[in-house]
This record gives C-alpha cells, sequence and structure tokens, in this order.
C-alpha cells in the first residue's frame, strides 16, 4: 500500500472515532435554568457530551461577564451521570455555595458561574419541573431564595385588608446593608452577592411561617409582621440588627463586617394602605441612616 493510501485510511479513521463520540448520550435528561442573573428562565438543554460554559462567543452557553473566565467550566454528560468540571477558571464554580473542582450533579443543585445563577434539573418529567421553576421565579428571588419584590406588594394589600377587617395589628421592618457599595468596590460584586445572600439566610432563620421576607430592591429587604404590634416589632428589629452585627461575613479570606439600618412601622388610624405602611418604614430606615447607622427607627 503507497503513503497515500495509508495516510487516507487513517483519516478515515480518525473521523469515525470522533464521529462516535460526538454522538448524544442516552438516558439522562437534563438542563440548566437561570434563576439570576441576564436571561432569566432561559433554559440550556444538556444534550451534548461535553458542553463548555464561559464568557467566549464560541461557548456553548455564553455568559457575558468580567468575572467569567473565557473557558469556564465544562459538563460532562455520560449518560449515567453528569458532571460539573471547573477548568481552571480565575473566580472559581461554585454549587450550592461550595467552591467545586469536579463534581456529580443532583436535581436541585445550584450552580454560580460568575455573578449568574443555574439551577440543575434532571428526571423522568423535565419539562413539568421546568415549568414549575419559571412559576417560582414570579414569586422568588433568585440570588436569596427570599421573595421578590413583586411578591411582597401582592402580600402587603392583602395582610392590609385581612388587618383592617379583623382589626389586627400588623407591622413593617425594613433594612438597607450599610455602605454596600464599599463592599462591592473593594471586594468586588462576587463578595457582594455573597453578603446579599448570607444576609437573607441568616435573617430567614429567625422569622415566624406567617412572616414575609422579601429583597425589596438592591441591598433593601423587608419583613412583613402580621398581627404583632410596634413595640414587639421594634425589639424584633433590634434582635435583627444584633444578629447581623454579630454574624461572621466571609468572603474567600476576606471577613467581611456587616451592619444594618431599620426602619419600623404598623398599621394605625393614620396608615391604612399598603404604600403608607411602605413609606413610613422607608422613611424610618432613611432616618436611621442619617443619624449614624447601624441603629433602629421606629
Amino acid at each position: 500500500m503507497s503513503d497515500d493510501a495509508e495516510e487516507r485510511v487513517r483519516s478515515k479513521t480518525v473521523i469515525t472515532v470522533i464521529s462516535r463520540i460526538a454522538e448524544r448520550p442516552v438516558g439522562k435528561e437534563a438542563c440548566l435554568v437561570v434563576i439570576y442573573g441576564m436571561e432569566l428562565g432561559k433554559k440550556f438543554n444538556l444534550e451534548g457530551q461535553t458542553i463548555i460554559l464561559g464568557r467566549s462567543a464560541k461557548s456553548d452557553i455564553q455568559i457575558d461577564q468580567e468575572s467569567v473566565s473565557r473557558n469556564h467550566a465544562k459538563i460532562m454528560n455520560t449518560g449515567q451521570s453528569i458532571i460539573l468540571r471547573d477548568l481552571g477558571s480565575t473566580n472559581g464554580t461554585y454549587v450550592n455555595d461550595e467552591l467545586i473542582d469536579e463534581y456529580v450533579l443532583r436535581d436541585g443543585d445550584f450552580i454560580k458561574i460568575g455573578r449568574t445563577i443555574f439551577k440543575f434539573l434532571t428526571g423522568s418529567n423535565i419539562e413539568n419541573a421546568y415549568h414549575e421553576e419559571i412559576y417560582r421565579l414570579t414569586t422568588v428571588d433568585g440570588l436569596t431564595q427570599v421573595f421578590n419584590k413583586r411578591y411582597f406588594m401582592e402580600a402587603l394589600e392583602r395582610e392590609m385588608s385581612r388587618a383592617a377587617r379583623y382589626r389586627r395589628e400588623l407591622s413593617l421592618i425594613m433594612f438597607d446593608i450599610d455602605h454596600f457599595k464599599k463592599i462591592n468596590d473593594s471586594l468586588g460584586h462576587l463578595a457582594g452577592d455573597l453578603v446579599l445572600k448570607q444576609l437573607a439566610a441568616t435573617v430567614r432563620a429567625k422569622i415566624r411561617r406567617e412572616d414575609i421576607l422579601a429583597r425589596y430592591g438592591g441591598e433593601e429587604f423587608a419583613i412583613l409582621l402580621p398581627e404583632i404590634e410596634h413595640q414587639n416589632a421594634q425589639q424584633f428589629a433590634e434582635k435583627i440588627r444584633k444578629l447581623v452585627e454579630k454574624q461572621a461575613f466571609k468572603f474567600e479570606q476576606s471577613k467581611i463586617a456587616v451592619t444594618v439600618s431599620v426602619g419600623v412601622s404598623s398599621a394605625s388610624a393614620e396608615i391604612q394602605n399598603g404604600s403608607d405602611l411602605v413609606k413610613a418604614a422607608d422613611d424610618r430606615l432613611y432616618q436611621a441612616k442619617e443619624s449614624g447607622r447601624n441603629k433602629v427607627v421606629g
């Protein structure tokens, strides 16, 4: 056989092997859903054997952010399991807030790359799971996993009507992270995101089942307290303030001192609708900021 003929045989063999590798794995349907960041709610089906995530336009899933490496991570679908591997990225790949090198994904895992958060879904009825997740995004903030402003405003009107109808108490706490911009400027937005998540988790652990904790916007949060009168609401607000002040916030090797300023309002003869209740709490929050921060005004 001539050299040219041998070369043609080798070329055909290589092409055949590559085509087999590229075949779609069977038996493992899965997708990623964007729950925080650009393209909120977008679904990425994990059909290929290898899927690259990164800033590069050539990535299978492009995440166009400065905090994302060009080739940041890859997902490998073996047909039996789906594996996420970091590709030596600058800022790391996180699963459920843990930094990973390689991780076998499980249904419901949260993947954070840069400032984007994906939820990993897999199972026998993936379309149903996807639509449930989209519905959840209408009520829950993807970063902090507490209620969003839309849900809060609906709950506020409902609870105001209920309080007026049955002559029951209703109070509102609004709090804002002090000097939050400094955290972002000095440590980056990834550190700021982590502080928001830790803060939400810390406060959520201390509220009652009937209370409504929501991310009102940016670094501002609200807690709606049904059947709680003003003095008890002020006491609870002070408890939250002290809890945050003592909490150990940490990003990588950096410890972050976090405090909050808090405003408290309650339904009364002068405050009979939701917008007035919010304005009163927000005005008092502003007073707390103006008078030195890390305090409660009620």
